[in-house]
């Protein structure tokens, strides 16, 4: 609801009765972020409803890239800053990424530390306090943020919180991946790009949650996948528990249907207005209700998860347990009618407030009910008689607005007596009143109102007891909504087929598909392999046009967030890396609102990849350079690969210049692979395989046989092809064999096999089944050295002697005698001794050319 910013920036934001969260920037290291809350309109008034108050310090770049992508997981709706930082950069870079929001610049009196030590104090849960506390100790910004947006809450909102009744966190800036908002568009994760309201996303793809609770979880964990093992291991096993165990599974999603948005329920009662009016008074008692019906479901939860095994669900079952909020449910019972329920439709709601205290409590409200309850009486006795004297079946309906009104079928009367007014037609109805109607409609409005006057201070001293005993119900909610996703991830995971990954230093899949597009065409999908360790962290994709390469590099990194929120990945077997941040550099049209071309928005999204590219991150470009020419974008994408693999991050880079292919093939940590087609001799047919091949494109000639397909003049493809030949012989000419070329060869083979016996060190096979692996990875081994040591006696002494790359060469068989760590696979630490490496355990098929590629689950290396 809203962001706050100090002369370092702070920010508190809100979305409609979701958790929100602010943060904080500044051109010093220490960045802040305060607190959240929510918004809603509901008569006129502003109605907040804060889910949870999330505080976050972070350290940025002069670019706040973390900072415009942790406010926009929270979709604020108003972000406050400071008076001063009205012509800071911080706040045109926030202006211009995150839309649709408010801006508001408070004095810079309302950030104050010591204030806001003081709201821990008197708002968070007692158990909590200590905590936050010390985790606010050496957060000077956040602890001023979430003093300004909760000062900006009561002035300026006229709402105050109960005492110790707001949950408060401190989230740190670490433990989730880092996905910027040009990612999370590109990959489709929250909206179709197409169609905004399409399904056709991971989040539509994925959201089978029952509840709204879960809906925003899912959508949160999305947005911000974890990085923590031992929480992903801990949803596998859950996952796992739930899609094993059909009645387990059954009872879990029959107990959430229908369940109430707890978070806007508790936080409802928590907030209430500084000035109280009617509309408040009577929403109380609504609350109260939803309240009842809340803590009467949670029953049921408890009781599907008898049976569940995992630590994750054994946990929520106890959160859910009766003994923790039965004395909140005493409260409840004591007070409101056990057969009171939350109704959706205006008159089952309005009768719902009417009996909502215990009959007995209270003797002047049991008066003033029976008043209420003969006026209905009275109403429904009058169109009685109007149907009767008039010989027309007359209805007697009610909406919020005209109360009660009378509604009868245009086919049975053209022109309605005198006696009835206000006069509508819709449709095939006619709906009217008479002047007794109106007059008993206000007759009721005044039982109705005294009703709910009287009922005002039993509900609120329901409200006081139940607000000091909340914290118990909002951790319930937050189980609740964690038990909800993972039942929609075994839902998925039976459905679909996933399987559960598993988490190494490896990235290894068999199979796999694109999760949105397999749902597209389920018939026609073509699952692929995928396999990325530190000697083969830089693949380079080639193919022709339509291959399906940007759909291959698009469902590793959906897969890759798949199992990073904990939930099953469609393959046969998967192994994931733990990523830290994802990049895609996908987009392929211009932006012509910014003004700015294809290859200019390339270039700017390319070097914010540079400038926040680590070792654990996971990048995908598709067709880089192509925006400009030919030679100017392959001189880029060249230079910009090197730095990719620089970086040791994992990198698949999709590109129509075969010469990166080439140039980088022999580098360290570099593979090249290709999306296969089938072109028929006379080049007047191509046949798609959409299978991810070893070694570049060497399809030649794909491009004309997409240009006859549109029946381009004969004379113009026969002089392109003859244009296309010569220019291929020149280019096999420039890329002839070299001493250096071999030796590259041979130092990458041995980097890969040390690599895969490092893997075999630390994995899972013993006995015969390690030997045969051993065995055959020697036998891969000799047969790929002999083919090399074959190629180099085949070159002449002239081409040696003639080779231009030789002191180079003589530089590179230093490095290959004495390789450098990092030129070396991850998984070796400095000081370990480089040999005894061979036999230890090993887990199953790991080399990373063929044999890697038709890897199955019992020959995948696992940690």
């Amino acid at each position: 609801m809203m962001k706050s910013l100090s002369r370092v920036s702070s920010f508190g934001d809100a979305s409609s009765f979701a958790a929100l969260t602010s943060r904080q920037e500044s051109e010093r290291p220490r960045t802040a972020r305060p607190a959240t809350t929510a918004t809603s309109i509901a008569s006129q008034d502003i109605i907040c409803a804060v889910t949870e108050t999330v505080l976050c310090q972070i350290c940025d770049s002069q670019t706040y890239a973390k900072t415009v992508t942790k406010i926009a997981v929270f979709e604020p709706t108003e972000i406050l800053f400071m008076n001063s930082a009205r012509e800071s950069k911080l706040f045109y870079i926030i202006q211009e990424n995150i839309s649709d929001t408010t801006y508001t610049f408070l004095d810079r009196r309302h950030w104050s530390e010591k204030v806001g030590h003081e709201y821990v104090d008197r708002l968070a849960f007692p158990q909590d306090v200590e905590t936050i506390k010390i985790a606010l100790g050496g957060n000077y910004f956040a602890s001023c943020c979430l003093a300004a947006v909760l000062k900006y809450v009561e002035l300026e909102l006229d709402r105050v919180f109960a005492s110790h009744s707001l949950r408060i966190r401190f989230e740190p800036s670490q433990g989730s991946m880092s996905i910027d908002l040009s990612t999370i568009a590109s990959l489709e994760l929250i909206q179709n790009l197409q169609n905004a309201k399409s399904k056709d996303s991971l989040f539509g793809l994925l959201n089978e949650t029952l509840t709204p609770m879960g809906a925003r979880l899912l959508r949160a964990n999305i947005l911000q996948p974890c990085t923590e093992n031992s929480k992903l291991l801990a949803r596998y096993d859950a996952v796992e528990d739930l899609s094993t165990k059909e009645d387990t599974f059954i009872s879990v999603r029959q107990a959430l249907k229908g369940f109430v948005d707890a978070d806007k329920v508790l936080t409802s009662l928590i907030l209430a207005p500084t000035k109280r009016t009617y509309q408040y008074v009577e929403q109380s008692v609504n609350n109260v209700i939803m309240l009842k019906t809340y803590v009467s479901s949670i029953k049921s939860i408890y009781k599907a998860l008898a049976t569940a095994q995992s630590s994750l669900l054994m946990t929520i079952r106890e959160l859910c347990a009766p003994a923790g909020h039965r004395a909140i449910e005493r409260l409840v019972e004591e007070t409101l009618n056990e057969h009171v329920t939350y109704q959706t439709k205006p008159l089952d709601l309005r009768n719902q407030r009417i009996y909502c205290v215990r009959a007995g409590v209270n003797s002047l409200l049991d008066v003033a009910r029976q008043t209420y309850k003969e006026a209905n009486v009275d109403a429904a006795d009058l169109v009685a008689k109007l149907s009767e004297s008039h010989n027309l079946n007359l209805d007697l309906k009610f909406d919020s607005a005209r109360q009660y009104y009378i509604s009868v079928s245009a086919s049975e009367v053209e022109t309605l007596p005198e006696t009835f007014i206000n006069i509508y037609r819709r449709k095939n109805r006619i709906e009217c009143q008479t002047l007794d109607l109106v007059k008993l409609n206000q007759k009721i409005i005044d039982a109705h109102n005294e009703v709910i006057n009287m009922s005002d201070q039993t509900i609120q001293s329901l409200i006081d007891d139940v607000c000091s005993e909340i914290s118990v119900l909002f951790r319930v909610s937050e189980a609740i909504a964690m038990l909800d996703m993972l039942a929609a991830f075994a839902e998925l995971a039976t459905c679909n087929e996933y399987i559960r990954p598993e988490l190494t230093d490896v990235l290894a899949i068999k199979s796999g598909r694109h999760p949105i597009r397999e749902k597209i065409h389920t018939k026609k999908f073509i699952p692929n392999d995928a396999y990325a360790t530190q000697q083969s962290r830089f693949q380079i994709i080639t193919g022709s046009n339509m291959s399906g390469k940007s759909t291959y590099i698009r469902s590793l990194a959906l897969m890759t967030i798949m199992a990073q929120i904990g939930c099953f990945v469609p393959a046969e077997y998967a192994s994931f890396p733990v990523v830290h941040q994802l990049f895609a550099r996908v987009s392929t049209s211009d932006d012509l609102e910014a003004n700015v071309s294809t290859f200019a928005a390339e270039m700017r999204e390319m070097a914010f990849i540079l400038r926040n590219i680590e070792p654990r991150s996971m990048v995908i470009v598709d067709e880089l350079g192509r925006g400009t020419s030919t030679t100017d974008g392959l001189a880029i994408a060249i230079a910009i690969a090197q730095a990719l693999i620089e970086s040791h991050a994992l990198v698949w880079f999709v590109t129509h210049f075969r010469d990166l292919a080439l140039i980088l093939a022999e580098r360290s940590g570099v593979v090249s692979l290709h999306l296969a087609a089938e072109i028929s001799p006379d080049i007047s047919r191509m046949i798609m395989l959409y299978k991810i091949a070893e070694g570049p494109d060497t399809t030649q000639f794909y491009g004309l046989a997409v240009a006859k397909l549109v029946d381009l003049p004969p004379g113009v493809l026969e002089s392109a092809q003859a244009v296309s030949e010569k220019l291929n012989k020149i280019a096999q000419c420039r890329h002839s064999k070299s001493k250096a070329l071999m030796l590259s060869r041979k130092r990458n083979l041995l980097l890969s096999l040390r690599e895969q016996l490092l893997q075999a060190r630390n994995g899972t096979l013993e006995g015969d089944a390690l030997r045969k692996w051993l065995k055959k990875l020697q036998d891969n081994f000799v047969l790929r050295m002999a083919a090399i040591e074959e190629e180099t006696a085949e070159m002449s002494d002239d081409e040696i002697d003639n080779d231009p790359d030789t002191v180079p060469t003589e530089r590179a068989q230093d490095n290959f005698e004495h390789p450098s760590p990092q030129g070396c696979a991850e998984g070796a630490s400095g000081d370990e001794p480089q040999t005894a490496i061979l036999i230890s355990s090993a887990s199953g098929e790991s080399v990373t050319d063929s044999s890697s590629r038709e890897m199955s689950h019992d020959e995948t290396p696992a940690d």
